[in-house]
Order: C-alpha cells, then structure tokens, then sequence
C-alpha cells in the first residue's frame, strides 16, 4: 500500500484539477441536477479506469510511437473539446428556461475518456512514472481501481458544487455567464492536447 501513495497522490492532483471532466460534470449538475447527471458522473470514473488500465497494456506508447495516429488523435480530440464547448456556449444563449438538452449517457462518458487529453496525459505519466514492478495484468487492476476509485469521488464532488450552483443561476443573464464561462473553460483545454 505505501508504494501506491504517490500514485494516489499524483492522481487526486491530476483528476481534481478543472480538464474537460470536470467542467462537463459541473455545468451538467447545474444545467440537468444531480439525478439526471449520474449516468454521466459513473460513467466517467469507469472510462477513466479502463483508460488507466490500458496504459499498462501499452497503448499509450503505441501512440507515442506512432506521431501519425497521435495527430489524428489529438485532432480528433481537439475537434470533439470544441464542438461539446460550442454547445454548452448555446446552452447558456438559449436561456435555463429554454434549455432542453440532455446529459452524457453513461456509454458517452466512458467512451469520452478516449479522446480526453487531460486523462490520457495522467494516465501516460502513472504507467510510466509510478509502476512498482507489478505483472502488467496486476498493474492494470492496480490502476483502473485507482484511477476509478479517486475519480468517482472527484466526480460525486464537481457534480454536486455544479447540483449546488443551480439554485445561485435561476436568471438568464447569469445563467447564459455561467455556461460561457464553462464553455471557455472547457474549450481552453484543447491547448493540453498539443503541448
């Protein structure tokens, strides 16, 4: 248990900070409330934790070998930061009252984990700086409890100041405030892909 500590660490550091994740979930809590946001808040623990689990596997060094499927990724992915910043932009233009979108399902938040620069850069950095030596099917188990473990909690957390913050938007004018804000937000991450 002690040569996990500084993974355990590193990890709360890396997955509490705002990334796309966490301004996702806390405009989702916000917009849609806590019930309507869970599929989202365990769905994103779980692909957190498979992409953690991956890394152990090698997949982050396959991309990191091959510069051609890396830039098709970090294309991709700053492509997807966007579009989803965009629509949060248009959520906030459109007024809470107006507002009828729908929050991530749980297979959209697992699956948005792929194309998440901030968790592929955490992930990479764990396999590669915090291995204790494990078989690597141990290693992944290792990581996908830690990476799903301490991100559901960061998850529960960012959710609920986002559940929480819904009661302080009932205007439109701070409401459409809020969103753009979390759409810059988010939208400003797309620059961790390429660093």
């Amino acid at each position: 248990m002690n040569a996990s500590i500084p993974l355990l660490l590193f990890v709360f550091a890396g997955l509490f900070s705002p990334g796309p994740n966490v301004v996702m979930l806390t405009a989702s809590g916000a917009r849609f409330g806590f019930r309507r946001t869970l599929p989202h808040l365990l769905g994103v623990p779980i692909g957190t934790g498979l992409l953690a689990a991956s890394s152990a596997f090698g997949v982050n060094a396959l991309l990191l070998a091959l510069p051609a499927l890396k830039l098709v990724f970090q294309i991709a992915a700053a492509l997807w930061i966007l579009w989803l910043a965009w629509r949060t932009a248009q959520a906030g233009r459109a007024g809470r009252a107006k507002d009828a979108g729908q929050p991530f399902t749980f297979v959209q938040a697992v699956l948005f984990q792929a194309v998440n620069p901030k968790i592929w850069a955490i992930t990479l950095a764990a396999s590669a700086g915090f291995g204790i030596g494990l078989a690597p099917h141990i290693e992944a188990l290792r990581l996908f409890v830690v990476f799903a473990g301490i991100n559901l909690c960061v998850c529960l957390f960012w959710t609920t100041v986002g559940h929480l913050l819904s009661g302080v938007l009932q205007s439109d004018a701070i409401w459409r405030g809020f969103m753009t804000v979390m759409a810059a937000f988010m939208a400003a991450t797309v620059v961790l892909i390429f660093l």
